[in-house]
């Protein structure tokens, strides 16, 4: 797997896989999000996709905030192949709706880790990189909300008005993380929940943030000379 990581920028928004340039899961309220101008335009494509807004929450995040995307490209195609998300709590709506909320005053909100098929390795690399972001901008920890999941239609449904504002299917389940691997990144459970649990990543705990960092800098200065190595 030859990938680079990088932060996104604006003029790279259309590189972004389909799914991830349209999908409002975690930038919009259900409850305003049933009439998005791509859904006036091309007709209704479901109360969390819409690619014009989401291009306007990136583009908003990084003239006020900064960096909110790390994306993974693949070396020798230039394709985009990952992204991971993230943000202040207060810009991420559906935060709000989640059981366990709110998020900690202290953290920023990590919202999704998504990859192509045939690159899940790129996972880590991204939470790394997200990882090396903050903790330079003097952030003291990233929570991250997972799914505990059981596949049973029953729980789906559950889950599914819990987070859709009530309306069954209003839920993009490939934007949720699932709880294990969060727990294996070193995300501790801070609020539990059958379900849908908050975990936390403390970034300033004794030598342990110092650790991560370096070990998320480790991991893409090897992913780069990988992918330099795939590129020749």
């Amino acid at each position: 797997m030859g990938v680079t990581v990088r932060a996104l920028e604006l003029d790279g928004f259309e590189s972004l896989p389909r799914h991830t340039r349209r999908c409002v899961f975690w930038e919009m309220d259900p409850e305003t999000a049933t009439d998005t101008l791509d859904a006036a335009l091309n007709g209704s494509l479901g109360g969390f996709e819409s690619e014009f807004d989401k291009e306007a929450w990136i583009s908003g995040l990084l003239l006020e905030w900064g960096s909110c995307c790390q994306i993974a490209v693949e070396a020798t195609t230039g394709r985009v192949v990952g992204s991971a998300f993230y943000a202040p709590p207060g810009r991420v709506p559906r935060a709000k709706r989640f059981p366990t909320a709110p998020v900690s005053a202290d953290a920023v909100l990590l919202t999704t880790i998504t990859t192509e098929p045939g690159f899940d390795e790129a996972a880590a690399l991204l939470l790394d990189a997200v990882v090396a972001d903050v903790v330079g901008r003097g952030v003291r920890a990233i929570e991250a909300f997972g799914y505990t999941g059981s596949d049973s239609e029953l729980a789906g449904d559950l889950v599914s008005l819990l987070l859709g504002g009530g309306v069954a299917g209003n839920v993009c389940s490939d934007c949720i993380m699932p709880t294990g691997f969060l727990e294996q990144s070193s995300f501790e459970v801070v609020a539990p929940d059958q379900y849908l649990p908050r975990l936390r990543l403390d970034l300033r705990e004794g030598l342990g943030w110092k650790i991560q960092v370096e070990r998320a800098l480790e991991k893409l200065v090897v992913a780069e000379s990988m992918a330099l190595q795939s590129s020749c």
